[in-house]
């Protein structure tokens, strides 16, 4: 649209800039496509990453996943919940763009109250189309009294809406930059955040650049960022990009992939000797889920319609051998529910082991006695899950339960998990926001897919009323508690086999400080990071 203007403007830039000092760039491979680098499109990592640099929101999660001031100063909740009253800093600028050069010669301005009424109310723009649309659900109202303070009133009280205003959706854009570039707004972004956008090209490379003006600094009066420069480069292929790690071309690589798990770590999930102090690792929860899901509404001639077969399945594989041998011990054996670990309201504890085969064949023959020889059935994978669900089989059939695995295309497992075509199958569910409420939705009867991500068509009126009384109730603790006995109530019933909670681990350049992550949610947060 708009063609590059006058060099003197550091907007993001139509040419390949020059580099920045390689001591202080901080470099990452995303083997994702990247489509947006708009905000109100950040549904995948890859985007979720990106945006972080690019731009800021009302609050942030910090390293404990704890909800913190960004730009609003403070906060007041009505005691009813619903009115949320937010005092917004008069510091922030948007970054530098000529969307600005009409009204403001420096080609900037402050941000202010009527930009998040106008990011937030973007979302639900049926011309916009946003992914992140569901997140304004509970909301009734926004609006801007004066520059410096935002109301927003919810329609009923929802103690995650402010975990769900940290999402990157939630965070500000400026009218005139999305009006005045249009469909360029994706690649030439403005926001407000440690790094603008210098230079992209799709599929290539991403080159974010220190943002002079922002408003963040350290404990010493240091304005932040340290980094002068972040460079994305898009090599699908990771055991690729792990070989540009080892070189020292990247400084970060985040999971472990397969084709160099055996290369890096030992058996038990521990760095080998010979890389030790050539390359830094950590290890920590990950919001994520791993689980078999079981449609509930199969016929009654079906064997996951019984209670006993369902109740067999989930005692009868070992979920810590598993974990050791096809997980090198990245993730903690389930041993509760759906919550994950690091949630309030989780059921999982160390002093639970689900693996039981007795009592899987008590159940299994009390089953064959009433009903005769358990009829075959298919439980569908993607190929990256392959390997765990062949072993989890292999333990079912030496218990006698004639189960088969089907590997189909991600896409299409997807479809048919969200179609109701999937009798048995392998899923995750990676937690939007750090509430036990985005779980548990699961198996919330009207969430029932194709409308919501209930794919186990899971149908229990005693569970909706303890899930509906926990998201409406404010104490915490009352809360969480509501929270384990909807947990429990579900898996009572086993609605779905819960293998694993997911950790995510990543290896980075020793020389970096700072370099932190979010224990639960897998933030890449660069605004303090430094290179030595």
């Amino acid at each position: 649209m708009a063609a590059c203007i006058l060099a003197a403007f550091s907007f993001s830039a139509c040419h390949r800039p020059e580099p920045a000092p390689d001591s202080q760039v901080f470099r990452y491979n995303e083997a994702g496509n990247l489509l947006s680098l708009d905000p109100a499109f950040a549904r995948l990592q890859s985007g979720v990453w990106a945006c972080r640099q690019v731009f800021s929101g009302l609050v942030r999660l910090d390293t404990n996943a704890h909800v913190i001031p960004e730009i609003a100063k403070r906060w007041e909740i009505s005691p009813d919940g619903r009115d949320y009253t937010f005092v917004l800093r008069d510091d922030v600028r948007f970054h530098k763009s000529e969307a600005f050069l009409s009204q403001y010669p420096d080609s900037t301005r402050t941000v202010n109250a009527h930009d998040f009424v106008y990011s937030l109310g973007r979302l639900t723009d049926t011309l916009v189309t946003s992914p992140g649309a569901w997140t304004m659900n509970y909301v009734e109202a926004i609006d801007a009294p004066n520059d410096t303070t935002l109301h927003i009133r919810l329609r009923e009280p929802f103690p995650a809406f402010m975990s769900l205003l940290t999402m990157p959706y939630c965070m500000v854009v400026p009218r005139e930059a999305v009006e005045y570039l249009g469909e360029d707004f994706r690649t030439r972004p403005v926001g407000t955040g440690a790094f603008y956008v210098k230079y992209w090209s799709e599929g290539n490379m991403l080159v974010l650049r220190r943002n002079p003006d922002f408003f963040e600094y350290d404990s010493a009066g240091v304005r932040l960022p340290y980094l002068e420069a972040v460079n994305i480069t898009f090599l699908p292929d990771k055991q690729s990009a792990f070989m540009e790690f080892l070189m020292g071309n990247l400084d970060f690589i985040s999971g472990l992939d397969p084709g160099y798990a055996d290369e890096v770590l030992t058996s038990d999930g521990r760095l080998k000797e010979k890389f030790e102090g050539q390359i830094s690792m950590m290890t920590m929860p990950y919001l994520n889920t791993e689980y078999l899901g079981i449609k509930m509404d199969l016929p009654r001639d079906h064997p996951l319609s019984d209670l006993r077969i369902r109740r067999a399945l989930n005692h009868g594989f070992d979920r810590r051998k598993m974990m050791l041998y096809l997980r090198k011990n990245i993730g903690i054996p389930a041993t509760g529910g759906m919550i994950p670990l690091g949630l309030d309201g989780t059921l999982a504890s160390d002093s639970v082991n689900l693996y039981d085969p007795e009592l899987s064949l008590r159940l299994i023959e009390e089953y064959k006695r009433e009903k005769g020889p358990i009829k075959p059935f298919v439980l569908q994978v993607n190929s990256d899950y392959r390997d765990l669900c062949e072993y989890i089989q292999s333990e079912w059939q030496r218990l006698g339960i004639p189960v088969s695995v089907e590997v189909i295309q991600t896409a299409s497992l997807r479809q048919a998990m969200a179609t109701g075509k999937s009798d048995f199958f392998r899923a995750s569910w990676v937690g939007d926001y750090p509430d036990g409420e985005n779980y548990l939705s699961l198996f919330y009867g009207p969430n029932e897919s194709p409308k919501g991500p209930n794919y186990t068509h899971y149908s229990n009126p005693a569970f909706d009323r303890l899930y509906l009384e926990a998201v409406h109730t404010l104490d915490p603790s009352r809360r969480a508690a509501l929270y384990r006995r909807a947990d429990s109530l579900a898996m009572l019933d086993v609605p779905a086999v819960v293998l694993f909670y997911d950790q995510v681990i990543r290896f980075y350049n020793p020389a970096l400080r700072n370099f932190t992550s979010n224990i639960t949610t897998n933030n890449l947060d660069l605004r303090a990071v430094s290179k030595e």
